[in-house]
């Protein structure tokens, strides 16, 4: 009976391991954590909140500092491995900061977009929006690529890396950012997760539909 009851209760802990989900973050520094102890990034603090939140996951970094979508394309293969369910894209801003044509950062992440949808892994997309100093030709063409691209592969998507942050007024932000202006420090992190969160929720669930 004791050996039956063995065999039994480790079966239930490889099912128990085998729903759990895996989820690729492909991004930039914003993923790497530029600037913050390894635990206080964007990647740990998500696998918290998830934790903490009763979603059986574990969370990969695939975030490299200074990658563009043309970047995040090259490495897209060997991210998803066999054992990637899902898979949050959150690229483009340095393609913006270069001033890269919009067209060639849809081409790039139309190519991420194909290659998981090629493996069956789930998607959540994050949108991003180019200021108005690149003139409304670019603006328009840079911003429209995400939730279109979100619709004709029918990822999960959020709008903005920065939806969780109080405001988009740069002064209101000084006490959510590093000293650079642009990475979030671990307080703007914390705030940020909280509003990827319900998104990486939905993105679990689509991994079970």
């Amino acid at each position: 009976m004791h050996k039956l009851l063995s065999v039994i209760a480790f079966s239930l802990a490889g099912m128990a391991s085998a729903e759990q989900v895996t989820i690729a973050a492909l991004g930039d520094s914003l993923t790497q954590g530029y600037g913050l102890r390894e635990e206080l990034g964007f990647v740990p603090q998500l696998q918290t909140w998830l934790t903490d939140n009763g979603a059986d996951a574990a969370v990969i970094n695939a975030g490299v500092s200074g990658d563009t979508t043309a970047g995040g394309l090259s490495r897209v293969d060997w991210t998803l491995t066999p054992d990637v369910d899902a898979m949050i894209v959150a690229l483009g801003g340095n393609a913006l900061l270069r001033g890269l044509a919009p067209e060639a950062s849809r081409a790039n992440l139309d190519g991420i977009l194909k290659a998981a949808k090629e493996a069956n892994v789930a998607v959540l997309l994050v949108g991003m929006q180019a200021p108005g100093n690149y003139g409304p030709d670019y603006k328009e063409a840079f911003d429209a690529m995400y939730p279109d691209l979100a619709a004709t592969y029918e990822t999960v998507f959020l709008d903005s890396f920065f939806a969780g942050l109080p405001s988009n007024d740069p002064a209101a932000l000084r006490d959510f950012v590093q000293p650079d202006g642009i990475h979030p420090n671990a307080k703007g992190v914390e705030l940020i997760v909280q509003g990827f969160g319900p998104k990486v929720l939905d993105l679990i669930a689509a991994t079970k539909d």
